[in-house]
């Protein structure tokens, strides 16, 4: 693929937390309407790596960081402001966490804070929510319910309003931390759904713990073991014939 259908290139990327080393030598990029997954035992450094993409763990002391990542070409930890950055680059979390207003409030409120063009006016900041709460497939459960507080709302239904909240940003890439794993299992098969469709128009990268969910949903599969990134390609080739013996071993289960 044309490297300028790239949406993200990492390079020889490390990072350290103090003296210890979390992430070795990664390579990995992302192409664009691409769902990639990142699987791995706890602690081998997939959370560590996504936080690295929207630069969240510029918020912890004693970080630090060599290699590259671009983003459309630009380096994001060279001159690119880290707010705007986190409007390209969207973070939904592993538990829901809707903030303590009401539903329309939870979605405006990224729009309102960085002076989105037009979000003055009312007529066009209810377009840009209802169309976020659209995508990512809330409208119909929410639109009487709008002014009602998010804190009403079903687990699957926050992590879908976080995810809309995300949207309302209009974001190229959205990062997804373990989404479903504080959810049941008819809420963690709308999010899979939605992420189906959020692919036409953004680029995404989902941490899993569940295989099977990797197998579903993405594109291409990274593989991670003890902040190495061991394997990265095709989610097929990687569950049908991965060509790391420890890929192999984990999908498996003997391990992790």
């Amino acid at each position: 693929m044309p490297e300028t259908e790239k949406k993200l290139k990492v390079t020889n990327l490390d990072f350290f937390y103090g003296d210890f080393q979390a992430l070795k030598s990664v390579y990995f990029d992302l192409n664009k309407n691409e769902a990639s997954a990142l699987i791995g035992p706890s602690g081998c450094g997939k959370s560590t790596f996504i936080r690295v993409l929207n630069r969240m763990n510029d918020l912890i002391p004693n970080c630090r960081i060599t290699g590259e990542v671009l983003l459309d070409g630009e380096d994001i930890y060279g001159n690119i402001d880290a707010s705007e950055l986190r409007s390209r680059v969207g973070m939904v979390f592993q538990k829901p966490n809707p903030f303590n207003m009401s539903v329309f409030d939870n979605v405006a409120y990224g729009p309102r804070r960085c002076r989105m063009e037009g979000m003055r006016n009312k007529a066009r900041l209810a377009e840009l929510v209802e169309h976020s709460l659209r995508k990512a497939a809330l409208w119909d459960e929410v639109k009487d319910r709008l002014k009602k507080s998010a804190q009403s709302l079903s687990g699957g239904q926050q992590q879908r309003l976080c995810i809309a909240r995300s949207i309302a940003m209009s974001p190229e890439i959205i990062l997804m931390d373990e989404p479903t794993s504080a959810l049941d299992p008819i809420a963690t098969g709308r999010i899979e759904e939605l992420i189906g469709e959020l692919k036409r128009d953004f680029s995404i990268i989902i941490v899993t713990h569940s295989m099977n969910q990797a197998a579903r949903i993405s594109d291409r599969t990274a593989f991670f073991l003890l902040g190495d990134l061991i394997e990265y390609e095709t989610t097929s080739s990687v569950f049908t014939n991965p060509k790391d013996k420890r890929t192999e071993d984990y999908i498996s289960g003997r391990f992790g």
